[in-house]
C-alpha cells in the first residue's frame, strides 16, 4: 500500500469548477477539486522492461492545474483512465534493476506512454522518432493514458511509488541536484518547442508568457537557435528578471506588447472599428504562445508578420479569433511534450539534461510541499507568478 493523491471522476465537481471557479478561485483547490489523498495499492512492474520508481520530487505543471480546476478540454477525456495518480515531472530512484540501469539510479522520465511501453507494434510516429505523437496511447497491456500521470496503471509522481518502462527513463548525472533534475521534463518540452519553431538566423521572436513554459522556451531559443531579438511578455517583477537572465532581449508587460513589437520591428499598428482588437502590419517573424489563454493567443496572432510562424506551447483555450491566420497566411504549429528524435538528431531529454546542468536554474523550484499539504501546494502553484515562484513541487520523501 502507498500514500498518493488520486484524481477521480466527479461530474458534479467538474461542473462546479466550471461554473464558479473564475469568481471564487479558492474553490478550485477546495471543495470543487476532484482530488483526494488516499492509501491505495502500489502499481506493479510485472513485465520485462518495467521497474518501480520512488519519486523524490514531483513538479506541478499547468496541465495538472488545468485538470484539477476543470479547465482542461473534454477532448482529453478519451486518452486518460480514471482514477489515476497525477504527476509527470519527476526525479526519482529506481527500486529495481531496469535493463542497463541498476537499482538505486536516480532517473528522470519522459512521461509519454508510447508503443514501446505498451508492448505493441510501433506506429509510424514512433518508428520515425516522433514519439510524442504516438497513435497507440490507448491500447496494449497498459490502460489508456497519454502520459504517466494520466494513466490508472502506472501511478504518478504525486504518490509514493510509480512504475515506468525503460524507454521512458534517463539517468541523472551524479553532480546534478534533485531541484535541477525535476526541471528536466519541462525543459525537454521547451527544447522541443524551440526546435519546432524553426527560427532562422537573426529572426525576431516573441514569447508570450513568463511562467515555467515561457521562461524555459526563452532559454531554449537562446541556447539552441540563432534567434535575433527575443521579446518576452512578462506580468510580474520576478518573471521579468528571469526572462532577461534566460536570454530575452526585451521584456514587455501584457499591455505593452503592440507598442513594443511595433517599435522593435517597424510595423504599422491598426485599430479596427467597434472595439475589435488591434493588429500589426508587419511584426515578429516567430511568436510562441506559452500561456494558452484566449487573450494570449489573440495577441500572438496579431503581432506576427504575414507568412510568419505561431507556435502554441500552452494548452489552448476556446474562442481565439483566427482571422489573422487567414488574412496574413500565418503558419500555426503545436508543440506537445518532447520527442525521441528532435530536429537536431537527439532526444530532447539528452539536450534538456545538458541545459539543466549549466543554465541559471538555482531557486527555480521555489517551494516544496509534502503530499498532505496538497491544497496549499496547488494554491501556491495557481498563484506562482504573482508570488515570484516559477515551479512548485511535491517533496514526496517528506510525505
Amino acid at each position: 500500500m502507498m500514500l498518493a493523491l488520486e484524481m477521480y471522476r466527479s461530474p458534479a465537481k467538474f461542473l462546479a469548477a466550471k461554473a464558479v471557479g473564475g469568481r471564487i478561485p479558492g474553490i478550485l483547490t477546495g471543495p470543487a477539486a476532484p482530488l483526494r489523498l488516499v492509501t491505495i495499492n502500489e502499481p506493479k512492474a510485472e513485465r520485462a522492461g518495467w521497474a518501480r520508481i520512488r519519486p523524490i520530487l514531483s513538479g506541478i505543471c499547468g496541465s495538472d492545474l488545468g485538470m484539477v480546476t476543470g479547465s482542461t478540454k473534454l477532448y482529453f477525456s478519451a486518452v486518460v483512465s480514471m482514477p489515476f495518480v497525477p504527476g509527470h515531472e519527476i526525479v526519482g530512484e529506481l527500486l529495481d534493476d531496469c535493463e542497463d540501469l541498476p537499482k538505486g539510479t536516480r532517473v528522470v522520465m519522459d512521461s509519454v506512454l508510447t508503443c514501446a511501453a505498451r508492448g505493441v507494434e510501433p506506429c509510424e510516429n514512433c518508428v520515425s522518432g516522433n514519439t510524442n505523437r504516438c497513435d497507440r496511447i490507448t491500447v496494449g497491456h497498459v490502460a489508456p493514458g497519454l502520459q504517466t500521470g494520466f494513466c490508472q496503471d502506472t501511478g504518478g509522481g504525486w504518490g509514493n511509488l510509480l512504475v515506468a518502462h525503460r524507454s521512458q527513463l534517463y539517468a541523472v548525472p551524479d553532480g546534478m541536484s534533485d531541484e535541477r533534475a525535476v526541471l528536466v521534463e519541462p525543459l525537454a518540452g521547451a527544447v522541443h518547442a524551440a526546435l519546432r519553431a524553426n527560427v532562422q538566423p537573426g529572426q525576431s521572436v516573441l514569447v508570450s508568457g513568463a511562467g515555467a513554459v515561457g521562461l524555459f522556451a526563452t532559454l531554449a531559443l537562446r541556447e539552441l537557435t540563432q534567434a535575433g531579438r527575443i521579446t518576452v511578455v512578462a506580468k510580474h517583477p520576478k518573471q521579468r528578471e528571469l526572462a532577461r537572465a534566460f536570454g530575452a532581449s526585451d521584456v514587455v508587460a501584457p499591455d505593452e506588447v503592440f507598442r513594443g513589437v511595433r517599435r522593435s520591428t517597424g510595423a504599422f499598428r491598426l485599430k479596427p472599428e467597434f472595439g475589435a482588437s488591434e493588429f500589426l502590419l508587419g511584426g515578429v517573424d516567430v511568436a510562441v504562445d506559452a500561456v494558452g489563454s484566449k487573450d494570449s493567443i489573440d495577441t500572438v496572432l496579431r503581432v506576427t508578420k504575414a507568412g510568419g510562424r505561431v507556435v502554441l506551447s500552452g494548452m489552448p483555450a476556446t474562442g481565439a479569433d483566427l482571422s489573422p491566420v487567414w488574412f496574413r497566411e500565418l503558419e500555426v504549429t503545436g508543440t506537445y511534450a518532447s520527442a525521441r528524435e528532435e530536429p537536431n538528431g537527439r532526444p530532447a531529454f539528452e539536450t534538456a539534461l545538458e541545459l539543466a546542468g549549466r543554465a541559471p536554474l538555482d531557486g527555480i523550484v521555489g517551494a516544496r510541499y509534502p503530499l498532505y499539504r496538497w491544497r496549499e501546494a496547488l494554491d501556491h502553484a495557481h498563484s506562482a507568478g504573482r508570488l515570484g515562484t516559477v515551479k512548485v513541487a511535491f517533496d514526496v520523501r517528506a510525505s
